[in-house]
């Protein structure tokens, strides 16, 4: 399997595929080698785990060109990834023992009960490309830490930093066996389904996801699907600084490429402040530097997927057959690499491809609205169900509208971000289960009541 640099073409490096032969020895191997981890105390695997943490800072430098280099993303942007990763670890580590250790929930006269938290055993996790560090943490680092064993399978634009995230784990002590990484695309992970895991953690496409579900159902094993979204956000009429909100909006639509499954992927402006915040939007794209993701100052690289191209082009046809107005951008930018336009389009309806389907791409749809009853039927037209902003002086009012929202993720004057503290969540075709917070550390456990006589 060839490893190309979506910023000049070049093959970076050739790696060899897994087969079936090699996955399932490496599933026997994480099977025996599952049982002496989980039988560590929880003090030794949190020391793992926090050595590897102060190894994400001391090797840094080669973890941001190896992102840069294999996934596109501008090196001030990987350095972001790496230190969110940092961040959301160190959260982890701060609280698992909290919501790992034994709860006892009633002691009366001769009897007490409580809950345990096992580990589920050997898990598969199946990450995503568009952030291999921030959406891997989420998953293995819980996973190990509460006794698991783990086989990554890093996507296959994101390889050499699954290597990576396996050396650093072997150089922080974790045990020979408790974290094996399965190499390839599709086929590997075909195979990867048909074998007897634990559970099942996916991060990726709703297509996807989905059949990732029906494979695995009739195993009855814990499966989590963190899927993509159509994220909206609504721009009421009184927000005070329009300049500041169309900045922070189009950094929420077009930030790593657009390439995030929480990205800005529909905005409705109300039409008091429409045209002044569309002016102050396009401004702010334009202003941006697109170009080789390892020049100082470049906000906009190439996709990592050369197939995106011509999904965002599809895109771009439809909405300008239909009707929509293109304010800046729009085709692909000649010569080597995977570029795209930084694209806006206003006059767009919900007819279109643009508004409806997953663009994951940096491209975005801006829609005038009369009143907030208008912004929320619009909100609401999805089959997604990830995060939805609303920006406002007004919190009451922000909140009322959100509240009949049917997102995992609500946002205040904000937009495309997570945080390590509260769970990380889809409805509908985003996804189902928890990461992060408690209940993401708990995900990757079975209860066991216990009813103590005596």
């Amino acid at each position: 399997m060839q490893i190309i640099n979506p910023a000049t073409e070049a093959i970076i490096d050739t790696v060899e595929e897994d087969g079936k032969d090699s996955l399932l020895h490496k599933f026997q191997v994480l099977t025996i080698a599952q049982k002496a981890w989980a039988a560590h105390p929880l003090s030794d695997r949190l020391a793992v785990i926090s050595r590897f943490h102060a190894l994400l800072e001391s090797e840094q430098a080669v973890l941001v060109a190896t992102l840069t280099a294999e996934a596109g993303k501008p090196l001030q942007q990987s350095v972001n990834e790496i230190n969110g990763a940092s961040t959301r670890i160190q959260w982890i580590l701060s609280h698992a023992a909290k919501y790992l250790e034994d709860e006892y929930m009633t002691d009366t006269a001769g009897m007490k009960e409580k809950i345990s938290y096992e580990p589920l055993g050997v898990i598969c996790n199946i990450s995503a490309w568009n952030y291999p560090w921030l959406v891997g943490v989420n998953v293995f680092i819980p996973a190990l830490i509460a006794g698991n064993a783990v086989m990554y399978k890093p996507s296959e634009y994101a390889t050499l930093t699954g290597f990576h995230i396996a050396r650093l784990l072997k150089m922080a002590g974790l045990p020979d066996g408790v974290f094996q990484v399965a190499i390839g695309g599709k086929g590997t992970g075909e195979n990867l389904l048909d074998m007897d895991f634990a559970g099942y953690f996916f991060t990726g496409s709703y297509q996807t996801g989905k059949h990732i579900y029906e494979r695995v159902a009739r195993k009855m094993v814990p499966c989590q699907l963190e899927l993509g979204g159509k994220d909206p956000v609504y721009v009421m009429d009184d927000v005070k600084d329009i300049k500041n909100v169309a900045a922070g909006t189009a950094d929420g639509a077009f930030y790593n490429n657009g390439q995030s499954c929480c990205a800005v992927e529909r905005i409705y402006v109300h039409e008091k402040i429409y045209d002044e915040y569309l002016n102050e939007f396009v401004k702010e794209v334009k202003s941006w530097k697109t170009g080789d993701p390892t020049e100082a100052g470049v906000y906009t690289g190439p996709l990592t997927r050369k197939e995106q191209l011509d999904e965002l082009e599809k895109q771009v046809v439809d909405a300008v057959q239909k009707g929509a107005s293109l304010l800046t951008g729009g085709k692909r930018i000649p010569g080597k690499g995977y570029y795209f336009e930084p694209t806006v389009f206003t006059n767009v309806t919900h007819e279109m491809r643009l508004m409806k389907e997953e663009s994951f791409g940096p491209i975005i749809g801006i829609m005038k609205v009369k009143n907030d009853e208008e912004a929320l039927a619009l909100m609401q037209d999805t089959p997604y169900g990830l995060t939805a902003a609303v920006y406002s002086a007004d919190r009451e009012r922000a909140a009322a509208l959100l509240q009949q929202v049917n997102s995992g993720t609500s946002y205040w004057n904000c937009c495309d971000r997570v945080s390590a503290a509260v769970p990380w969540s889809g409805r509908k075709h985003s996804g189902i289960g928890v990461t992060l917070s408690h209940q993401g550390i708990r995900a990757f456990t079975k209860t066991k009541s216990w009813h103590l006589r005596g």
